[in-house]
């Protein structure tokens, strides 16, 4: 009798036992904090339901580029955006050539415009940047109260060019380790503000969880900042009464937000860089249980569902417009998207180009 099947039962018992201890024993920095999520909101009907309606967008600018992540529109109307391999590009919507501004040497995220021509650059590696219109690239941050940057992530400057306004998403995890900050919840993210009189940086939210994008507000009363890791947007007063405090602008999205913008009126546009996933919120309560989930991520992919995803919001937070997109081939993840004119423009951090869709597309049914 053939002693080869009992020889592959016992290797691939010993390969269970192996994949076992691998996810029990395997040493991982993150330490899960025990936390309880809100229910998640529905998708089948309200103001989250499915739709399709990000499945008409058009593919813009220069392609084949690796991870446009933000984006924004110069005075010249051109497209700029940071990529993967720490360039900075600049393209026509129109046009498939690219022009190359500067390599930061790091990973360029969030972009902004000073009202003194320079380019406020939120880079994940390097901190908070400045171009210059000669191309000369000056570090303006890389720390707040003695604490240095781990993910400088998004940056919006007020219209005074006095103050940026600007995230660190995790001072304890690095830029590529999102999925260690989230699944950890140490509340480790920091909303900052750098003073370009006097170039000093102060804290002004502290323990959030993993901040990304910041955007200004209505006559700039107030800030917000997306908190990816707890699927809500969290907002700091900066005048009247209520200036110093902090409260929620919107809470229990469905998805995790990325970056943030504000049209300059009356509407904000949150990009979702996937829908919630319920494994990771049905394990909050089980730190144990996370580690292993850390550890399972080091061999496999991330369990992310493949789906474009912005939110419009009015000034008060109320959904007004809920863009998806599910099917094959959709763009995304989306992490940034701007309105300029009559278009909604749409940056990805794994995308090869940018993309948009016209603007009344976007607010049909608002």
């Amino acid at each position: 009798m053939s002693t080869r099947p009992k020889k592959l039962r016992h290797l691939l018992f010993v390969l269970f036992l192996a994949v076992i201890a691998f996810l029990l024993l395997m040493p991982t920095k993150v330490q899960p904090v025990n936390w309880t999520p809100p229910k998640a909101p529905s998708m089948k009907s309200g103001p989250y339901a499915e739709n399709q309606r990000l499945k008409g967008v058009q593919r813009i600018g220069a392609q084949d580029i690796a991870g446009p992540e933000a984006l924004l529109l110069d005075t010249q109307g051109y497209l700029i955006s940071g990529l993967h391999d720490g360039r900075i590009i600049r393209t026509s919507p129109d046009s498939r050539s690219l022009e190359v501004l500067v390599n930061t040497g790091g990973r360029p995220l969030g972009l902004a415009l000073h009202p003194d021509g320079r380019l406020i650059v939120a880079d994940g590696i390097k901190g908070l940047l400045a171009l210059d219109a000669k191309r000369q690239l000056t570090t303006l941050s890389t720390s707040a109260n003695g604490v240095p940057f781990g993910f400088t992530d998004d940056v919006a400057v007020d219209a005074s060019g006095r103050y940026a306004y600007f995230s660190d998403a995790s001072s304890r995890w690095g830029y590529g380790q999102d999925g260690e900050a989230v699944i950890e919840h140490g509340g480790d993210g920091r909303l900052l503000r750098y003073d370009f009189s006097n170039g000093t940086t102060e804290v002004l939210l502290d323990q959030l969880q993993f901040a990304n994008g910041v955007a200004l507000g209505p006559d700039e009363n107030f800030v917000l900042v997306n908190e990816t890791g707890a699927y809500r947007i969290s907002r700091y007063w900066l005048k009247g009464e209520r200036a110093g405090t902090h409260d929620l602008f919107l809470d229990n999205l469905p998805g995790l937000p990325d970056n943030l913008s504000f049209n300059g009126q009356d509407r904000f546009w949150v990009a979702l860089y996937s829908p919630r996933n319920p494994l990771l919120d049905r394990f909050a309560g089980y730190p144990s249980l996370r580690k292993v989930m850390v550890r399972a991520l080091m061999v496999v992919p991330k369990p992310i569902e493949h789906k474009a995803f912005v939110l419009g919001l009015d000034t008060e937070g109320k959904v007004i417009a809920n863009l998806q997109d599910g099917s094959a081939g959709n763009y995304s993840p989306i992490t940034t998207a701007r309105e300029y004119g009559n278009w909604l423009y749409l940056g990805s951090l794994t995308s090869t180009s940018m993309a948009r869709l016209p603007l009344d597309l976007a607010l049909a049914g608002e």
